[in-house]
């Protein structure tokens, strides 16, 4: 199958820098110019893009560098940059076929530039995510990316980012229009492919830069075979070809030229010359380790192997690629596996599987091709066009309104307008501060119901969990137990099969005590009978028996109970706590206060473990985010310490 669409992911400009220098200088070199900086977004940026510069020469040590800006970036809160770690750690991703993640990281990227507002890195996160999406099938939502990218594009607003010149924004547009037009054309669209990629060109002609002429036509000639004019198509192709190989693009889009490249040959029976691209591709693939390269490299060079009828070597290259189309994504990708297979199968005379192939790959296409996909991409496009003009109605519109409104001001005299200015502003200041605090009131109060009825919630199962568990499953057992017992005296056994029955009845005993410990974790009777302190000090002898660790559990001014869903509030806190330490710290010693004075509870929980980061842990961590839940319903506080030492935990709170 043909490489359609090379979307580009990162523009050729920010690729050179480092690039050039590695001429003269050793990476390590560099590497180590690089860390002597001082940690700021210059450190950041040169990480950054050195990391993704390199990723075809060395991908572990690529990935690794822009792992390491992306951290740096996190540690001094700069969003701009933790933005740009997270689209070059996405592109990095992507180059490796790793779709979901590539996603997560693109998405994330847009999390970080909608913090500053960041209209420029918006737009590169929807355009980067749109790219995703269509190298997943997903064409609709790859839509919707394209056209959020373009309408940031189009904002005049985007220029508030001062380092951003008419030259980067039109680079941006026409790597959007070449892309609109390998979308259209998959869709079989090729009026709008063509419209499109002629308007890509039309930038890139109009800065006279060869390079980015070169790639764009590539996409021109996909629409020139598409159109069936292959001989155009491959002309077109090997024209350009030179630019590309001497240029410093990278190796990915140069392995999807070689394989376009072997396709049209094949389609005008020039096999040898189809061989020989195909073999330049796999190596090109099998050199920068693409998955996708190497799979579509083979599954060519099997055709060409049935064009010649050499079928024993054929099957084996189809057998070599099978899994990668078979697990694939891409729907395109899996329809010229169908395809191809159907055909091999009928050549060979297996008319049964040659069948089924053609089944699969009739479904396939007439899904890629369903024409209300196609209709879909114009109408949003034409949506798109008819809102951009209204709001350029709307911004005149009120562009006059408020140019009447300020010829009328100027006739209010200048005393007037600055007493009036002031008491209006005053009281705009007043209402507004009076607003937030109301606004602020009603959130924090929703806050709190939500968190009450989740605990509440949560709370009810466990309990109805516990007692479906004790009071059913386990009466059942005890019930098994008690009827085995009672066959043992009246029945007469082999040493042997006494000895097995004597160990089931021990192993059901077993099963009996574990479902009656799980079900007291769920809700402990103790905690509802004899309160908090009695409760925590028996979990903590039962769990450092269990797991043969030293806990050690103190409590001041607890004699007087608190409220039930305040108890069980603090119980599931030090269950959560414990867990972790035991599931993560290798710890072994583990200490825990409990203590009240006058209104203030404060619960402390200290371990000797390994220590963790907390500045991750917080923001990824399931557990402590449950904790924090917890504390946040008793409107409390927690402090959290952690080192190589061990790691504290603080919480305190007060109760009415």
């Amino acid at each position: 199958m043909r490489k359609s669409l090379l979307i580009t992911g990162i523009f050729f400009v920010q690729l050179m820098v480092f690039g050039q220098q590695k001429k003269s200088d050793s990476l390590k070199q560099i590497i180590t110019q690089i860390h002597k900086l001082p940690t700021d977004t210059s450190q950041i940026r040169q990480l950054s893009y050195l990391g993704y510069d390199i990723r075809e020469v060395d991908s572990l040590l690529s990935k690794k560098l822009i792992t390491e800006a992306l951290i740096k970036s996190i540690s001094i809160k700069n969003y701009d940059a933790i933005a740009n770690s997270y689209r070059l750690l996405g592109l990095w991703n992507s180059s490796f076929d790793y779709k979901d993640k590539a996603f997560e990281c693109h998405k994330s990227s847009l999390m970080a530039a909608k913090k500053n507002n960041h209209l420029y890195l918006m737009a590169g996160a929807y355009f980067n995510m749109g790219n995703v999406k269509y190298w997943k099938g997903e064409y609709d939502s790859c839509i919707d990316y394209f056209l959020k990218a373009q309408e940031i594009f189009d904002n005049p607003k985007i220029f508030e980012d001062k380092t951003l010149t008419n030259r980067i924004l039109d680079k941006r547009k026409s790597d959007l229009f070449y892309n609109m037009s390998a979308v259209f054309n998959t869709l079989k669209n090729l009026p709008k492919a063509d419209e499109y990629i002629n308007k890509a060109l039309t930038i890139a002609n109009k800065y006279k830069n060869i390079t980015v002429i070169a790639f764009y036509t590539q996409q021109k000639a996909d629409n020139y075979f598409e159109n069936g004019n292959v001989e155009k198509a491959l002309h077109t192709r090997l024209k350009y070809l030179p630019e590309l190989e001497k240029g410093q693009i990278p190796k990915t889009y140069l392995q999807g030229y070689y394989h376009n490249i072997s396709q049209e040959y094949f389609e005008m029976n020039k096999i040898d010359s189809s061989e020989i691209f195909a073999q330049k591709s796999l190596h090109t693939a099998k050199e920068i380790k693409i998955k996708d390269g190497i799979a579509n490299s083979i599954w060519q060079l099997g055709r060409i192997a049935m064009k010649k009828k050499q079928y024993a070597k054929a099957e084996k290259y189809f057998d070599e690629c099978s899994n990668y189309y078979l697990q694939s994504e891409d729907p395109t990708e899996k329809r010229g596996y169908f395809e191809v297979m159907h055909q091999f199968m009928f050549e060979t005379k297996r008319y049964k599987e040659a069948y089924q192939y053609f089944k699969k790959y009739s479904t396939l296409n007439d899904t890629i091709l369903n024409s209300e996909r196609t209709l879909q991409f114009s109408e949003r496009e034409a949506k798109y066009e008819s809102e951009k003009k209204d709001s350029q109605i709307k911004l005149q519109k009120t562009t006059i309104k408020q140019k009447n409104i300020f010829n009328y001001a100027l006739t209010v005299t200048v005393f007037a307008l600055f007493i009036i200015g002031f008491l209006g502003y005053r009281n705009y200041k007043n209402k507004q501060t009076i607003q937030l605090q109301y606004i602020n009131k009603l959130e924090t109060e929703k806050q709190i119901d939500a968190a009450q009825n989740m605990l509440q919630g949560e709370e009810t199962e466990r309990t109805r969990l516990a007692r479906d568990l004790h009071d059913g499953l386990g009466g059942m057992l005890s019930g098994v137990k008690f009827q085995l017992n009672s066959m043992k005296g009246n029945v007469i056994l082999s040493e042997e099969n006494a000895i097995a029955f004597t160990k089931s009845i021990s192993q059901l005993d077993n099963a009996i005590a574990e479902m009656r410990r799980v079900a007291h974790n769920m809700m402990p009777e103790a905690l509802l009978k004899f309160g908090l302190n009695d409760t925590l000090k028996n979990y903590c002898e039962s769990v450092s028996q269990d797991v043969e660790l030293e806990i050690s559990y103190q409590s001041f001014g607890m004699e007087k109970r608190l409220e039930q869903s305040t108890e069980i509030v603090i119980y599931r806190v030090v269950q959560e706590l414990l867990n972790n330490t035991i599931k993560h710290a290798k710890a072994t010693n583990i200490n825990i206060q409990l203590s009240r004075n006058k209104n203030i509870i404060s619960l402390t929980v200290e371990d000797n473990g390994k220590g963790y980061d907390t500045s991750i842990t917080k923001k990824n961590g399931i557990g402590l985010s449950n904790i924090q839940h917890r504390v946040d319903y008793l409107n409390g506080k927690m402090d959290i310490k952690s080192d190589e030492k061990g790691t504290s935990t603080h919480i305190e709170f007060e109760v009415v």
